[in-house]
């Protein structure tokens, strides 16, 4: 790739981002105000993808999923989508891909095992070859190290987490902040690739220029101070 086409690509990436904190907060699903973390921490934003509950909203975040795919160059065999929010998720990423040309089988977990007819926790294609799985954020890994378990016992490969929102901000462990955040933990300790279709920096951008979210900008950029990272 040529150094324009890459400064192309990468301001591709960003406008695409940016249309989507836009989608997301029009939608009610990125909020501001008080929100507690699962860190324990106090967060002046919130994304709830369960909100996108409508089959308007739904194709629409099918599309940005899909998109920020395509434009990864993550190449994968099947869709795993972890329940529960990574079934509708995961299923809806496979009918876009379709649409634009790219079938790919689909699958999903029970949460408890099923005793009759088919059985077992694994529903849809057959897990194999390389896996992708399909998530809304990931808050602390341990989901995907769930989905990893099952794609491997499946006999199938963990290659990639693609999600909708990068925070951006540090893990902890034991109660305690740590250097890295949990997507660079799937990335760098779990050995996946890693797409999100955008970032708290987006978030950031997206508010820094509206003057009527310039107390959300200050709240956001305050937790960013203190909680974020340097990269996603």
């Amino acid at each position: 790739m040529k150094p324009d086409d890459s400064v192309s690509a990468n301001a591709t990436r960003d406008a695409m981002a940016q249309e989507f904190v836009q989608f997301a907060i029009e939608s009610g699903v990125l909020r501001f105000g008080e929100f507690k973390t699962k860190a324990g921490r106090l967060s002046p934003y919130f994304f709830n993808a369960g909100l996108f509950d409508d089959g308007a909203k739904i194709g629409r975040l099918a599309q940005f999923y899909a998109q920020a795919l395509l434009a990864s160059g993550i190449e994968f065999d099947v869709i795993f989508g972890p329940a529960y929010k990574g079934i509708p998720l995961g299923a809806a990423v496979s009918v876009e891909l379709a649409r634009l040309g790219y079938n790919k089988p689909f699958a999903y977990n029970r949460k408890e095992a099923k005793d009759h007819g088919e059985g077992g926790v694994l529903v849809g294609a057959p897990l194999k070859g390389r896996v992708l799985i399909v998530d809304d954020v990931i808050s602390a890994g341990t989901a995907v190290r769930e989905s990893i378990a099952l794609i491997r016992s499946a006999g199938a490969t963990p290659h990639a987490v693609v999600i909708a929102l990068d925070r951006q901000e540090r893990a902890t462990e034991n109660g305690e902040d740590v250097s890295w955040s949990a997507v660079q933990y799937v990335r760098d300790t779990l050995g996946l690739q890693v797409c999100a279709i955008a970032q708290l920096a987006h978030l950031l951008q997206h508010l820094q220029r509206d003057d009527n979210f310039l107390s959300h900008w200050q709240a956001v950029s305050a937790y960013r101070t203190r909680y974020g990272i340097e990269e996603g």
